[in-house]
C-alpha cells in the first residue's frame, strides 16, 4: 500500500478536529459536565465586553485614546488575564458562531504541524540524502506527537487558546532558522506581547546568530559572552523590541492601565496552593491570607526571586550555552521551556504543552536507547500520577494531604531535572 502524503495527513487530523468541535456542541448541550473548558467561556465573555454586546454598553476601554476608538473593556470579565488580542480574534464567536474560536485554535494546531514537519524535513536529525526516508520519518513523528497527540488536538477543541501561543513560538522558530531575520524578530516580539516568557528564547537566538556571525573578533573582549553579540543578534533585539513596545504601547493608549495588570504585573505576583505541581505551592498555601504561620514563611513564599532567580538563570544560561550549536535550535527551545516550567513558582498541566511542540524535532536528534526513552517517559508519567493521586484526596475527598503531595511535588521536580540532564547529555 501507498503510504500517505503529509497532505492527506493534515486533512485527516483536521477533519477528526472538526468532528470534535460539533461533539462538543451536543455533549455541552446534553451533559452537566461539558466538554469546553471554561477558559472558553472567558475569551468569549472578554470578547462580548469587548464589542459592549447584550447589557454591557458604556463600559468602554480606559485608555486616553478609546473614546476615538469605541470599544469596550474585556478586563471588566472576571479571570481574563490576556491581551486584549486574544479577545479581539475570538470577537465572531459573538458575531458568527460561537464555535469560532475552537476552529481558530485548530487551525493554529495545523499550521504548527506544518511547520514541524517543514523544519524536521529541511533541518533533518541525521546526516542523509535519502530524502524520502527523511519525509517518511519526519511524518511519523510530526503525526504522532503532534498531529495525532490526543493532548495537543482535545485541549484546542475544547477551546485553550495555547496553540495561538504555539503558533507564534513555532513561527519565530520557523523563521529564525529558514533564515529569515526580520520577519522573525517582529513575530519574536508579537509572541513575547502574548505570553512574555517567550522572552526566554531571545538568549538561544542571540547565541545561535552569534555562532553564525563573521564579525566574531569585534566582540572577543567580552570573553565568554562575547558569542551574545553580533551584527545579526544586535539588529534582531532591536527590531523584536522594538516591535513589542509598538503594539504593547498601542494597546495601553487604548485599554490602560488594565492591559499592563491583566497581562503581565498580575502574573508576576499570582499566588495558587492548588492545581499545582510546583513545590512552592507549599510555602504558598502556608502564608495565604488567612492562614496559621503566615508570618515565618513569607518572605519566601510571596518573594518572587526566591522563584524567579534559578528559573530564570537557569533557563538564560541552558539558551546561551545551547543555542549556538549548528542546527540544535530546537533542542535548546525545549530545554530551556522545560526548565521554565519545571521551576515555575506555578506549574499546570496546561503549562506541559508549552515544550511538547518541540518534540517532533527533540526526540529525533537525541542519543537514547530505547530502555532509557522508556524509563524517562515513565518516570514522567508516573511522578505525574503520584501527583495527582494525592491532588485527589486534597481537591475531592478533602483530605489534608498536604506534606504528601509537597512531597510529591518535590519528586517530580527531581524526575524532571533528571530527565533534562538526559536530554541535555543525549542532545
Amino acid at each position: 500500500m501507498l503510504a500517505p502524503t503529509f497532505s492527506q495527513i493534515l486533512i485527516s487530523s483536521a477533519v477528526l478536529r472538526l468532528a470534535l468541535i460539533i461533539y462538543s456542541e451536543y455533549h455541552d448541550a446534553h451533559s452537566v459536565v461539558k466538554y469546553t473548558d471554561v477558559d472558553y467561556r472567558v475569551f468569549t465573555d472578554a470578547a462580548r465586553f469587548l464589542l459592549n454586546r447584550e447589557g454591557t454598553t458604556g463600559a468602554m476601554a480606559q485608555g486616553v485614546v478609546a473614546s476615538y476608538v469605541g470599544v469596550g473593556d474585556p478586563y471588566l470579565r472576571d479571570t481574563y488575564r490576556y491581551t486584549p488580542l486574544l479577545a479581539l480574534i475570538i470577537t465572531p464567536n459573538i458575531t458568527l458562531h460561537p464555535s469560532f474560536g475552537k476552529a481558530l485554535f485548530s487551525i493554529c494546531d495545523l499550521l504548527v504541524g506544518a511547520m514541524l514537519y517543514n523544519l524536521f524535513v529541511t533541518f533533518p536529525p541525521r546526516k542523509t540524502s535519502d530524502i524520502a526516508s527523511i519525509r517518511k520519518h519526519g511524518l511519523l513523528w510530526v503525526s504522532a506527537l503532534w498531529l495525532f497527540n490526543p493532548m495537543v488536538f482535545t485541549i484546542s477543541t475544547r477551546g485553550s487558546s495555547e496553540s495561538v501561543l504555539g503558533l507564534l513560538v513555532i513561527g519565530t522558530l520557523f523563521l529564525v532558522m529558514k533564515g529569515h531575520r526580520r520577519l522573525a524578530a517582529i513575530m519574536f516580539g508579537f509572541s513575547v506581547h502574548w505570553k512574555i516568557y517567550p522572552i526566554i528564547y531571545g538568549a538561544s537566538i542571540l547565541a545561535y546568530y552569534g555562532a553564525r556571525s563573521k564579525d566574531k573578533e569585534r566582540w572577543t573582549w567580552l570573553g565568554p559572552f562575547s558569542q551574545l553579540f553580533s551584527s545579526a543578534g544586535l539588529k534582531f533585539a532591536l527590531l523584536s523590541a522594538s516591535v513589542l513596545a509598538v503594539l504593547t504601547g498601542t494597546l495601553y493608549l487604548i485599554w490602560g492601565y488594565p492591559l499592563l495588570w491583566h497581562s503581565y504585573l498580575y502574573h508576576l505576583g499570582r499566588l495558587d496552593h492548588r492545581h499545582n505541581f510546583s513545590p512552592y505551592f507549599y510555602g504558598t498555601y502556608l502564608t495565604y491570607p488567612g492562614t496559621a504561620g503566615q508570618a515565618s514563611h513569607a518572605f519566601f513564599a510571596s518573594n518572587p526571586l526566591s522563584s524567579f532567580l534559578p528559573q530564570m538563570g537557569l533557563s538564560l544560561g541552558s539558551g546561551f550555552l545551547l543555542g549556538g550549536r549548528s542546527s540544535e535550535l530546537p533542542v535548546a527551545w525545549f530545554v530551556q521551556t522545560m526548565i521554565f516550567v519545571t521551576f515555575n513558582k506555578i506549574c499546570t498541566s496546561q503549562y506541559f504543552i508549552w515544550y511538547m511542540w518541540f518534540l517532533p524535532l527533540v526526540l529525533p536528534r537525541l542519543r537514547l536507547s530505547l530502555r532509557d526513552a522508556i524509563l524517562m517517559m515513565t518516570t514522567w508519567i508516573g511522578t505525574q500520577a503520584l501527583w495527582l493521586s494525592f491532588g485527589y484526596k486534597l481537591e475531592f475527598l478533602g483530605e489534608q494531604v498536604y506534606l504528601p503531595l509537597w512531597g510529591a511535588s518535590m519528586l517530580f521536580l527531581v524526575a524532571n531535572s533528571w530527565i533534562l540532564a538526559k536530554i541535555i547529555e543525549s542532545s
